[in-house]
C-alpha cells in the first residue's frame, strides 16, 4: 500500500486520520518536532521537521506517495492578540512553504498534495449564501480568517508546479469528542446550562470527523479530485438548534436555555467573538458530485454516535 505522510498528525484530526489510514492498511510517516521521543509503532513511523529553521527529513519525503497537510495553530485555542494571529498565519505559511520546498528539491515520487483549508474562507452570509450556501468560486474575505485561508491556500499552491495534484478541503467547524467545538459546546451543559450564543440564528456549517477524514482519504484515492471542496455536511444548523439538540441529548428535559448576549462574548472573547456570531452557510454540492458518502449528513446522527 502507499505511504501517506502527514503534517499536524498528533492532532486531533490527524490522530483519526491516521486510525483510519491504518485499518485501510496504508503506512503513514508523521512529521513531528519531537520524533525521537514519540518513538515508532505498527505501519506508523515519526520523522523530523522544523518549520522555523525550515529543515525536513528527506527520507521522509523520498518515500512518500502523498502528503496530507494539515498543520496549523489552533484558531480558537487563544485570544487573538497580534502576535497570535500572526502565529496562526505563519504556522499555516511557513509549513505550506517547507512542504514545496522539500518537494523542489528533494527527489520523490509524491502524486498529490491534501491540504487543509477553512470555511473561515467565506464572510457572513448574505442572502445568495442564505438561499444556496457558498461555493467553492467565492473570493476570500477580507476580515482576519478570510485573509488568513488566502494566504493558506496560495502558500501550498505552488506544488502544482512541481506537478503534483492538489487538493485543498474548506472544512468547517468539526465534531469530534476528543477536542474542538463539541468540547466547549459541552462544558455548560454538564452544569445544565444551555448557552446560546449572541441570539442564536448564526448558521453552523458542521462535519463530523470521521466523514472529514474519509474525505481526506476519497481525495488521496480519487485523481479526478483536484482544487478547492468545502469539507461539510449538506445539513447545516442554527447554534441554538445545535445546543438545543445536544441539550436534549445530554441532559434530557434536565437543562436551562440561557442566552448569552453578544457584547458579553465580545468582551470575553475579543476579536474571535466576530467568528462566533457569524452565520456562514456553506455548500457542499462540489463534494457531493464526487460520489462521496456521507456516514453522518445531519446533526442527529452525528450527535447520536458521539454521545457514545
Amino acid at each position: 500500500m502507499p505511504t501517506i505522510v502527514i503534517t499536524g498528525g498528533t492532532g486531533m484530526i490527524g490522530k483519526r486520520l491516521t486510525e483510519l489510514l491504518i485499518e485501510k492498511g496504508y503506512d503513514v510517516i508523521i512529521l513531528s518536532r519531537q520524533s525521537s521521543v514519540i518513538g515508532h509503532q505498527s505501519c506508523i513511523t515519526y520523522a523530523n521537521w522544523d518549520i522555523a529553521n525550515q529543515t525536513i527529513d528527506k527520507d521522509a519525503i523520498a518515500k512518500a506517495d502523498y502528503i496530507i497537510h494539515l498543520a496549523g495553530a489552533g484558531v480558537a485555542d487563544k485570544r487573538w492578540s497580534e502576535k497570535r494571529k500572526q502565529e496562526i498565519v505563519n504556522s499555516r505559511t511557513q509549513s505550506s512553504a517547507l512542504i514545496v520546498k522539500a518537494l523542489t528539491e528533494i527527489p520523490n515520487q509524491v502524486k498529490a498534495v491534501i491540504s487543509s483549508s477553512a470555511i473561515g474562507w467565506y464572510g457572513a452570509d448574505t442572502d445568495t449564501s442564505r438561499k444556496n450556501g457558498f461555493t467553492e468560486d467565492a473570493k476570500a474575505d477580507t476580515e482576519f480568517l478570510g485573509e488568513t485561508c488566502r494566504l493558506w491556500e496560495e502558500s501550498i499552491e505552488p506544488v502544482t508546479q512541481s506537478g503534483k495534484r492538489l487538493v485543498k478541503l474548506r472544512t468547517g467547524i468539526v465534531l469530534s469528542n476528543t477536542g474542538g467545538a463539541l468540547a466547549e459546546f459541552r462544558k455548560p451543559l454538564k452544569v445544565g446550562i444551555a448557552a446560546i450564543l449572541g441570539n442564536g440564528q448564526q448558521v453552523i456549517s458542521w462535519i463530523h470527523v470521521d466523514d472529514l477524514c474519509r474525505m481526506y482519504i476519497q481525495a488521496v484515492e480519487k485523481e479526478e479530485m483536484n482544487g478547492a471542496y468545502n469539507a461539510v455536511a449538506g445539513h447545516p444548523v442554527t447554534n441554538k438548534y445545535l445546543t438545543l439538540a445536544l441539550a436534549k441529548q445530554m441532559r434530557g428535559n434536565f437543562y436551562i436555555p440561557i442566552y448569552i448576549p453578544s457584547w458579553v462574548l465580545k468582551i470575553v472573547l475579543g476579536e474571535m467573538s466576530i467568528e462566533v456570531l457569524k452565520s456562514a452557510t456553506v455548500n457542499c454540492r462540489k463534494m457531493q458530485a464526487t460520489d462521496f458518502n456521507f456516514q453522518y449528513p445531519t446533526i442527529e446522527k452525528a450527535l447520536a454516535v458521539l454521545s457514545k
